[in-house]
């Protein structure tokens, strides 16, 4: 009989115990203090039969509103995208999904090369020499830029923008305490950096400044004003955080003289799945590349001139020397770098522009209709898909009542900027039809007129 999983028998447990030598599994957890170790019974349900339990999980499971039956005009980091059906059908191979490091190069071409072709895809889209094979999501690969500028200028202060993605900033601090870092957040101004802020605040003193492009709000950086300014103090870094899916149309943050490029790639080939995992980058110069955390993948030849794969540049001290590392990242996201490899080659180079640019229309055309109903859009610069508007209501209550006409509306800015009330992020990507957008507005012009 094929199990789902391994069940482990009373036989299992009195072999396995056996074996190390042990009489009980208490004996196990000797070493950990009486004092600490929960006493009783863990406050659970009585265990179930297989199928009582997919049952009561598949109850649960339809009391969430999934894309499938929902229209979602949210966005705020995790985007509802076209995934091509080549996706899932390569990465459900048992050669990727079973993958995690490719140490042995001899067994692992397939799963390197894919890797390589991701770090390539990257490096072509943000502009930059050099990326590794990722990490776990945007959010960490930013804090690791962070701590790399910090250890690169012998610099503790960091200027970060508060258009970028609130949980990344809150990774950063995270990061910043265990390296005695002084994170400084400065304010916006009409939805972008405040660069009058920005120009007071950096000094010699000053690692590395921290914008997103395009930021939380949708709006576009003014990358080249902010590279100006970060160029007046020497050695401080440009670090910028980047959706890689509006790289295919704008021009990329190295082009604007980006010291790292960071972000995530759940845009490409990853379903929003609730919120995770996702597959984030890591771009930068080759005069960095040493210092890139986690591992990176190069391509030679064997000494019959063939081509191959190998794990190049990781630095060892991640493992051995921990406190010589440039970083405690030593995994990555193999197997979503694979989906976002396999959905950009699918894609392809002018479809994958194509796509940035539905995006783009499609979010002007959404602002347009909301501006035509009454309802104010907070900011007038340029967007890429994602906008934000003033409601009279509480933007939780009103989307309360958007999920009873089956549509998932924006994010509640108010969560992470209080000072932002009433205001909703609202997303639009190349899958939302002109009908689905015309019925969000008409329901959202019902509930402002009310």
């Amino acid at each position: 009989m094929e199990f789902r999983y391994l069940p482990m028998t009373e036989t299992d447990k009195r072999d396995m115990l056996d074996t190390i030598g042990v009489d009980t599994t208490e004996t196990l957890f000797a070493d950990i203090p009486e004092k600490v170790r929960f006493k009783g019974e863990l406050n659970l349900k009585k265990p179930a039969n297989e199928p009582s339990l997919k049952k009561e999980l598949a109850e649960m499971a339809a009391k969430n509103a999934n894309l499938n039956e929902y229209t979602s005009f949210l966005g705020a980091g995790v985007y509802d995208h076209f995934i091509p059906s080549v996706v899932d059908h390569v990465i459900s191979r048992s050669e990727f999904y079973t993958a995690y490091t490719p140490y042995q190069p001899e067994i692992s071409q397939g799963e390197l090369q894919a890797i390589f072709e991701f770090q390539t895809m990257i490096c072509e889209l943000t502009g930059m020499e050099v990326a590794n094979s990722s990490v776990y999501d945007g959010g960490t690969a930013l804090a690791e830029a962070v701590t790399l500028s910090a250890g690169q200028t012998k610099r503790n202060k960091v200027i970060v923008s508060k258009t970028v993605h609130p949980e990344s900033r809150a990774v950063i601090h995270t990061y910043a305490k265990g390296q005695n870092l002084d994170i400084i957040e400065i304010d916006y101004k009409d939805g972008q950096t405040n660069l009058e802020q920005l120009q007071n605040e950096i000094d010699e003193n000053t690692a590395g400044v921290v914008v997103q492009y395009p930021n939380f709000f949708g709006q576009m950086e003014p990358l080249q004003e902010i590279n100006t300014i970060i160029r007046q103090q020497k050695k401080t870094m440009f670090i910028t955080s980047s959706n890689p899916l509006a790289l295919g149309y704008l021009t990329p943050p190295g082009d604007f003289g980006a010291d790292i490029v960071v972000g995530d790639t759940q845009v490409f080939g990853i379903p929003a799945q609730f919120g995770g995992p996702h597959c984030g980058y890591f771009a930068t110069t080759d005069k960095l590349k040493r210092k890139v955390p986690g591992r990176l993948v190069g391509q030679t030849t064997d000494e019959e001139g063939e081509r191959g794969y190998v794990l190049t540049l990781q630095a060892r001290e991640q493992h051995i020397r921990r406190d010589k590392a440039t970083s405690n990242i030593c995994s990555n996201q193999a197997l979503n770098a694979l989906a976002s490899s396999v959905a950009m080659t699918s894609i392809g180079k002018h479809g994958l522009r194509k796509m940035a640019v539905l995006n783009m229309q499609k979010a002007r055309y959404l602002k347009q209709r909301l501006v035509e109903v009454g309802i104010p859009v907070a900011f007038d610069g340029p967007i890429f898909n994602e906008l934000v508007v003033k409601l009279p209501k509480n933007v939780t209550d009103v989307n309360d009542q958007l999920i009873t006409s089956g549509i998932i509306g924006g994010y509640d800015l108010e969560k992470a900027y209080p000072e932002l009330q009433g205001h909703m992020l609202i997303a639009v990507t190349e899958i939302r039809t002109k009908a689905e957008m015309d019925t969000f507005v008409r329901e959202l012009g019902d509930i402002y007129g009310k």
